[in-house]
């Protein structure tokens, strides 16, 4: 697998094709598809994640549904332009593909099946809240740069005494997290009344560190100097 490509987003998903796979663009004469991957969850429900994935990854691979594979990727979002609106779409950009090996059981299981790791910039002020229940949510926002002077947009979710802390972050503070991707419906209610559901795809931080640049130039300065 790849493992060495860029380091501030990164994800691994294992779990079973569950859709046909679509065509969804071309760029420079190569075609990328899309199909929808199926990843459990400890509580027992599962996520279903898209997938982008090139035309070259798979010209000799099996997508057939019910398949369980290996992901290496990153998560990536676009804007949509839709009604008149633009609208964040998010999707796993695979950049590696292989079967999983049952008979490797003990190996998968060092393996998590949903991880995703990124090192990006608060973009827009937390929102801080608590459900009925009492629960600690926080909302954020994080922007992770990418190649050619791109950058990708990524919701992220944190609980309890994560979103208690995140709650006064200031927007431009760069942060490294580590979480799942997950997915989640929701109804969206137009104003002639019409209601739709849709899925949101976001990141459930499980942990989250500030990365404080003065402290690494300090250090980087200290080792130039030695």
């Amino acid at each position: 697998m790849i493992t060495n490509y860029t380091e501030n987003n990164y994800l691994v998903l294992i779990g079973n094709i569950v859709s046909e796979k679509v065509f969804s663009h071309e760029i420079y004469g190569e075609s990328f598809y899309l199909f929808n991957l199926e990843v459990p969850r400890l509580s027992g429900n599962e996520d279903i994640i898209p997938i982008t994935i090139s035309e070259r990854l798979i010209a000799n691979f099996d997508l057939s549904i019910g398949r369980k594979v290996v992901i290496e990727g990153q998560f990536r979002s676009y804007n949509s332009y839709e009604n008149e609106r633009n609208r964040l779409v998010l999707t796993v950009f695979a950049k590696d593909i292989i079967e999983y090996k049952e008979e490797s059981e003990e190996t998968n299981k060092e393996k998590t099946s949903n991880e995703v790791v990124l090192t990006g910039y608060v973009c827009k002020k937390p929102i801080y809240r608590k459900t009925p229940f009492g629960r600690e949510i926080a909302d954020i926002l994080l922007a992770v740069n990418r190649a050619y002077n791109k950058s990708d947009y990524i919701p992220c979710i944190a609980w309890g005494r994560n979103a208690r802390f995140c709650e006064n972050m200031e927007v431009g503070t760069e942060v490294k997290i580590v979480g799942r991707v997950q997915s989640r419906t929701y109804e969206k209610k137009f104003e002639d009344g019409r209601v739709e559901q849709r899925v949101a795809y976001e990141v459930s931080i499980g942990s989250l560190e500030v990365i404080n640049k003065k402290d690494n130039e300090e250090e980087s300065n200290q080792a130039e100097a030695i």
